[in-house]
């Protein structure tokens, strides 16, 4: 079989926040509602039919990682892919049945459930290093009580800033007690360069390029953060979680359901070739972000995603995070994450889960 159209649908532009959700701060959450009933299955004639509508991210690509990994040959359904600069806006689209799949880390869906999205959590991924907290070259900041009264950048409602607001938390601090510069990863790296800002929350490829270019020491590392060493001192200040959300909708229609089903495998699979095969990806993912591919082989393994089965440990920390914000004031009240997620596919990913182990 040859492989279906691949559509783009070009780039997405949109504002990073909370605005993109349409969540005030002022406002209750609303009543979640009912999680998509699990449709019929459809015949073969009927899938070849069906066009899955994806959401993706250019410095985290899926189709560029799929198509690497050669899992873009034989897709018995139409894709049509639409880029966005970040998950807020991609979660927009997909609350407004825009798009049936995307992407994300823990934070965006968060914001989405905040918000009452029109949203299920279907499957996951993990890294093997968290977020990290950088301070620059020849810094005298040693331990998380240093950043009482620091300026402090972040990407707003991204997976860095829940791993923000738990180091705060682990040092006795309130985001009040410190100075929260609100910036997305070129703002910041350039604030952060000048001196401008005093630590930086961040993710990979992000904190090796800082490191080898700016001489950035990591204050609390991505490893420290996932596993709670180091400075993060037995608390797990990030779960490292990558989110496929989809559109209820899209999962109660039978055609895009099984669509959906197929997809979620074959992005797990695409995740397990790029573990495998770290040198190829790596130049490939250089080419994709623009960072040299030195740096590249350095970022690659940290940020391998293994598949995971959407179980009760991930809801608990997603949850977590959830209250996190939520203590922060940064939502309007408590979230039920598990009111936003859908185990269906766990039996399709199983296998998939054991071979990353």
């Amino acid at each position: 079989m040859k492989p279906r159209d691949l559509v783009p649908l070009g780039v997405v532009a949109a504002v990073v926040g909370l605005a993109a959700l349409g969540l005030s701060a002022c406002a209750a959450p609303a009543q979640p509602a009912a999680p998509a009933a699990v449709p019929a299955a459809v015949s073969p004639a009927q899938l070849a039919e069906t066009t899955l509508r994806v959401g993706d991210q250019k410095g985290t690509s899926q189709q560029v990682l799929l198509k690497a990994a050669g899992l873009l040959d034989g897709v018995p359904y139409h894709l049509a892919w639409s880029t966005f600069t970040s998950g807020p806006p991609m979660l927009e689209a997909a609350n407004a049945n825009a798009i049936d799949i995307g992407q994300v880390g823990n934070t965006p869906p968060i914001f989405s459930a905040a918000a009452n999205g029109n949203i299920d959590l279907v499957s996951a991924l993990r890294s093997t290093v968290g977020d990290a907290v950088l301070v620059p070259k020849g810094s005298a900041l040693a331990n998380l009580a240093d950043l009482r009264g620091k300026t402090i950048a972040v990407a707003k409602g991204s997976s860095a800033n829940g791993t923000l607001l738990n180091t705060l938390a682990k040092a006795g601090l309130k985001p009040s007690d410190v100075t929260i510069s609100y910036l997305q990863p070129s703002d910041a790296y350039a604030a952060f360069n000048q001196g401008s800002v005093a630590a930086w929350a961040v993710w990979e490829p992000y904190v090796s390029e800082a490191v080898a270019s700016l001489g950035a020491r990591e204050l609390v590392s991505g490893a420290d953060a996932l596993n709670g060493t180091g400075l993060a001192g037995g608390t797990a200040l990030s779960n490292g979680y990558s989110l496929q959300i989809a559109n209820r909708s899209s999962l109660a229609d039978a055609g895009k359901n099984a669509a959906i089903a197929d997809y979620v495998v074959r992005v797990a699979k695409a995740n397990l070739w790029a573990k495998n095969h770290p040198d190829q990806w790596a130049g490939i993912y250089a080419q994709q972000t623009g960072i040299p591919v030195d740096i590249a082989k350095i970022a690659v393994p940290r940020i391998a995603l293994s598949p995971v089965a959407v179980d009760d440990a991930v809801v608990a920390s997603e949850q977590r995070l959830a209250d996190a914000f939520a203590s922060a004031g940064q939502l309007p009240g408590k979230v039920d994450f598990a009111a936003y997620v859908d185990r269906r596919f766990n039996p399709q990913i199983a296998p998939l889960v054991t071979q990353g182990k």
